[in-house]
This record gives C-alpha cells, sequence and structure tokens, in this order.
C-alpha cells in the first residue's frame, strides 16, 4: 500500500476537474470506507422544465464519484477503477430547489472487484431519494520500464 494517501486531498483533486468539476461537487466527508460528497442545485441541472429538480444523470454522477472515493479511501491508496455496474433504485424525485447529497460505502474488497452501497438524499438520510448498489473492477497500472 502506499503511504501517506490522503483522501481529502485526493477528492479535493477529482472535485475540480472534469465532469465532477463542472457539476460542482462539494466534499462533505469520509470515514474509513465511506465517502459524502454533495451535488448543489441549479437550473442548468434540472431534468423537467416546469419542476425544479435535480435530473436523474447528475445525481448518478454524483454517486458513481462518491462510489470511487470511498474505494480509494478503503484502499488507502488511488488507483485506476472502472465502473462494472452501477444500480440506481429511485425512490422520489429530490425536492424542487434542493442540493442532493450522496453517501456511498465499500463494503468489499477483493483482488480485483469492489463492491459499494449508497444512498442520495436531499436533507433527510431516512427519506432517499435513491439506494445504489455498485461493482467497480480494479485497473492495475502497467509498471514503467524501470520498474517504478
Amino acid at each position: 500500500m502506499a503511504t501517506g494517501f490522503d483522501p481529502e486531498k485526493a477528492a479535493a483533486f477529482v472535485l475540480r476537474h472534469g465532469h465532477s468539476g463542472w457539476l460542482d461537487m462539494q466534499f462533505r466527508g469520509i470515514g474509513d470506507d465511506w465517502a459524502e460528497l454533495e451535488l448543489p442545485w441549479r437550473e442548468d441541472l434540472v431534468g423537467e422544465p416546469d419542476r425544479h429538480v435535480l435530473a436523474s444523470g447528475p445525481i448518478i454522477s454524483l454517486m458513481d464519484m462518491a462510489s470511487g472515493l470511498a474505494i480509494w479511501t478503503r484502499m488507502k491508496r488511488f488507483q485506476a477503477i472502472a465502473t462494472l455496474d452501477l444500480r440506481v433504485d429511485y425512490q422520489r424525485p429530490a425536492r424542487e430547489r434542493h442540493h442532493v447529497i450522496g453517501r456511498a460505502e465499500c463494503y468489499r474488497l477483493t483482488r480485483s472487484a469492489a463492491f459499494v452501497r449508497g444512498v442520495a438524499h436531499d436533507g433527510d438520510p431516512e427519506d432517499p431519494v435513491a439506494h445504489i448498489a455498485a461493482v467497480f473492477m480494479s485497473l492495475p497500472g502497467r509498471a514503467s520500464r524501470d520498474g517504478q
């Protein structure tokens, strides 16, 4: 395992760039095997013009990123991973003009796979917007020519 892995620094980096950066995901918290992120409500992320509710796509992205961060935190290192399966069971729409919080837990790691479960909510985890279950695959990097 790599030493000195800092999940908060890793979150700060991945949340500044790419799709997560464009969505403006925010770091909320982290534990030994879980991560929590927030997706702020924005008009351009609304799914239906007559309702001011976050669309499902950004919520899926939120849960995918929270899952990845939970996996890296449990592994105590950054390693490339790929989403193999991400099941989202929507319970209800988010409330109008509300941000959505996503919390994911990596509950099992094997040599080649990570298993995650989580919840998305808009303020009350006991009244979820969605539950997720996911499987990720490790993508070990190739060693460089000098062995490092």
